[in-house]
């Protein structure tokens, strides 16, 4: 399980790598190789998002004494597509705004105040991912306790039921056992009322032999 989620996390990172370069070349390039280059950097942060979702499935699938350090390398992973999905937002911006003043001839100032203004939008968006980001991950947490705390009350379970079968095999030898002494009990009573009953006749047949020999003289 933990090989598939290292095999995912290799090609996360050469993956990103290639984004990151891309990104910082599309402020460089003009017209119709901006754009091929802006589709590539899009199609690429896809690819991204669905390995990040692999991997995710793959955490999950974990157990959960292992899965504290592999949440972790998650969070950090997906830190740093949230970094590069903001640096292309703004690669994209720059481009946007070269696009439109090369159509619309705007003066210098209208563009920087349009620029400005979409950038601020932009932190804004990002400040609300991030929170909505950072509300998911703590529901994913949740979740992991939630299924922890399930796992343990199942174990805690089994155990109780295991102790309560031993109770009852326990109890049934008992019952065996004082049975068996019972019977024992009895029958050592019976051997010495039979004792003391044949002690009583071998005293009385002596005696009255005795009686009868002594008279007889």
């Amino acid at each position: 399980m933990s090989s598939d989620f290292e095999s995912y996390e290799q090609d996360f990172a050469v993956l990103t790598a290639e984004i990151t370069g891309k990104i910082g070349k599309v402020p460089k390039l003009v017209g119709d190789d901006k754009k091929q280059m802006v589709a590539n950097v899009e199609k690429q942060l896809e690819e991204a998002r669905e390995l990040l979702e692999q991997m995710e499935l793959e955490v999950r699938e974990i157990p959960p004494q292992s899965r504290g350090m592999y949440s972790s390398r998650m969070r950090s992973y997906k830190q740093e597509m949230g970094k590069l999905e903001a640096d292309f937002k703004r690669s994209r911006i720059a481009y946007s705004d070269e696009v439109r003043n090369e159509l619309l001839g705007d003066d210098g100032n209208s563009s920087e105040n349009q620029r400005a203004h979409l950038l601020d939008n932009t932190e804004r968006l990002e400040r609300s991912s991030r929170r909505l980001e950072a509300g998911y991950q703590i529901a994913v947490e949740t979740e992991q306790i939630g299924q922890e705390m399930l796992e343990n009350l199942s174990h805690d379970r089994e155990k109780i039921q295991r102790a309560r079968e031993r109770l009852r095999e326990t109890d049934a030898n008992l019952g065996k056992s004082s049975r068996i002494l019972t019977g024992m009990l009895r029958r050592i009573i019976q051997n010495r009322i039979l004792i003391v009953v044949l002690a009583v006749i071998i005293i009385f047949t002596t005696m009255m032999a005795i009686y009868f020999s002594v008279r007889g003289r």
